[in-house]
């Protein structure tokens, strides 16, 4: 059985909002301190409070530093903190999320301000407090057994905020650089909603983006913002559960992807053609066009393009531009794919590419027919001679 947590950021997500919503779904604080008492960082505690927030019961998690933070105490490298974390003794779960959260860190904010990632100088992420935001939250994750991170869209928020390099619009640039790929919006809260503590976490842990996945639901928890909005709950939905192995036609969860889908009731073939070959063009793993029947009667064609997250924005871009469709919906999806090789075959002088899976031989379409053109050969002749070459190859 695989253990999941499912983090709703319909107000956001930042450091502290995560690892309060993992205590509040069933994490042990001792435990959780026990974990991150490993790392060399002295002079911090940890407090979790009941909360509301527009009368949504939650956690407030606040970590306490002793004295003032300035100078070097707020301010570290990100190779100093990754030696900090490589010198913690951490379970090798737990610290291979830690690091993974700081390296992601460091790349975007290296690629900011240009210089190399293990020279970055955090400022308000390399305080005592953020760095138990996450240390804490993979001790919590190791606590609860959490297998997969899966996340929502995130909500964002707007307006600027002051940080150590002046005036920043929001989303910051470290915070949209670590969500590239992610599904993100808007909304109309003057505030930062989404920290880059929190988009460093999910840039670095998430299995996958989107609704809730299957799963039988064991516990749920909310970790609080600091401020309490006006109809909106300051609050980091945690939902954590159990999924089976077997899941669908394979063993195991399948390949997370995104499914695109445009209607179109004025494009020529033409152009959905070229529409499917730039889909393609730009990551999409598959794409086809299905027809339909829109409201009035009107003949359509509906164009769909399967991607990975990260592709998604860009083909969702394709799919407007190509067809002029005035919208594009999508959905997550998983895809188990039968294993297959790529092979060659030598078809009278003529290299023919072969696809193979069990029990299968299937000639590339493209290469058959460059053949059969430089031949004269009749393409089903073809494609039945260089499967024939295959399966003579094939030892008894």
């Amino acid at each position: 059985m695989t253990r999941v947590v499912w983090f709703h950021c319909f107000s956001g997500i930042a450091g502290d909002m995560t690892l309060g919503a993992l205590i509040d779904a069933g994490a042990d604080l001792k435990e959780v301190q026990s974990l991150v008492n490993e790392l060399p960082v002295d002079g911090w505690s940890l407090t979790a409070e009941a909360t509301l927030r527009c009368g949504v019961a939650g956690t407030d998690l606040q970590v306490h530093v002793e004295g003032p933070q300035d100078g070097h105490l707020a301010h570290r490298h990100a190779g100093e903190i990754l030696a900090m974390v490589e010198a913690s003794g951490f379970p090798e779960r737990m610290e291979r999320r830690v690091r993974a959260t700081f390296e992601a860190l460091a790349e975007v904010e290296g690629r900011l301000h240009g210089v190399p990632p293990a020279e970055v100088h955090f400022h308000e992420v390399g305080a005592i407090d953020s760095i138990i935001d996450v240390v804490g939250t993979c001790a919590a994750l190791e606590v609860l057994d959490i297998d997969e991170v899966w996340s929502s869209a995130v909500a964002l928020g707007g307006g600027t905020i002051d940080s150590a390099h002046g005036t920043l619009p929001i989303p910051a640039p470290a915070t949209i650089g670590l969500l590239g790929g992610a599904p993100v919006y808007g909304t109309n809260e003057t505030f930062e909603l989404t920290t880059p503590t929190g988009a460093a976490l999910l840039a670095a842990m998430a299995t996958g983006w989107g609704p809730m996945p299957d799963m039988v639901v064991e516990a749920t928890g909310y970790g609080a913002g600091d401020r309490d909005f006006d109809g909106r709950p300051n609050l980091l939905q945690a939902v954590i559960g159990t999924k089976a192995d077997l899941v669908g036609p394979g063993v195991g969860a399948g390949q997370p992807l995104v499914q695109l889908e445009a209607n179109v009731d004025d494009a020529t073939g033409e152009t959905l053609a070229h529409a499917l070959a730039r889909c393609l063009e730009v990551g999409a793993r598959d794409a086809w066009v299905t027809p339909t029947v829109m409201k009035k009667g009107r003949p359509a064609h509906v164009i769909s393009a399967l991607c990975d997250p990260s592709q998604s924005a860009e083909v969702a871009r394709v799919l407007t531009t190509e067809t002029g469709s005035l919208g594009v919906r999508g959905h997550a999806v998983e895809r188990w794919s039968v294993a297959r090789s790529f092979e060659t075959v030598d078809l009278d002088g003529h290299q023919v590419g072969v696809k193979v899976s069990t029990g299968r031989v299937k000639v590339e379409h493209d290469d058959a027919a460059r053949v059969a053109a430089a031949t004269g050969l009749p393409l089903r002749e073809v494609v039945a001679r260089a499967e024939a070459v295959w399966r003579d190859s094939q030892p008894e």
